[in-house]
């Protein structure tokens, strides 16, 4: 035979009828489905969605999601998932519903707000988060603390832009002005704000 010549397939191997998933070991469901559900995410949250048997009522799963882990699977069969989470999640904020009998949504809520995520679970293959497009946001989008701290940035951005003088430098002039107006007997000529 020459190297040019077609690698004979055995005739069993043609045969061999295909597993169905529910007969693959956990080895081979990895290999040959290595995601077994699909994810997304925003700064604040991740949201999985995992298939499961048409007609799966919610009593049926046994879903345990701790601040580090996840595990999902049907009662008295193997895990469809489990494993470490990415990053800690809050636990009292994170649920799971069951859709149309026949998908699991596993809602996320992440500790950090401020990173994306490159997988759910550690043993799963990671995204490059360098290249993630985030959609524009809108102020009312933040939290009341991180809105103040943007408009702060803002508004100083934009007196620094005109000459003016920022936030806390008008915040400084304001306490030197009562600071005059309570003692008019001193001289502050050469006073400087720094």
């Amino acid at each position: 035979m020459s190297s040019s010549d077609p690698v004979p397939t055995p005739v069993a191997a043609l045969d061999a009828p295909l597993k169905k998933r529910d007969d693959m070991t956990k080895e081979e469901r990895e290999e040959f489905d290595p995601l077994p559900y699909q994810w997304r995410q925003e700064l604040g949250d991740v949201d999985v969605t995992v298939p499961v048997p048409k007609g799966t009522r919610a009593k049926d799963l046994d879903v345990k999601i701790s601040k580090k882990a996840l595990s999902v699977g049907l009662k008295g069969k193997d895990k469809i998932l489990e494993g470490e989470l990415c990053k800690d999640i809050k636990v009292e904020d994170s649920t799971w519903t069951l859709q149309d009998q026949s998908s699991l949504l596993i809602h996320l809520e992440k500790v950090n707000k401020m990173t994306w995520w490159e997988n759910v679970l550690t043993h799963h293959p990671k995204l490059d988060t360098t290249k993630i497009q985030p959609e524009n946001s809108k102020l009312s989008d933040l939290d009341g603390e991180t809105r103040g701290m943007v408009e702060k940035m803002m508004f100083d951005n934009q007196q620094k832009q005109l000459g003016k003088p920022t936030s806390d430098e008008l915040k400084k002039h304001e306490a030197l002005a009562r600071f005059k107006a309570q003692h008019p007997e001193m001289d502050f000529s050469k006073a400087k704000i720094t």
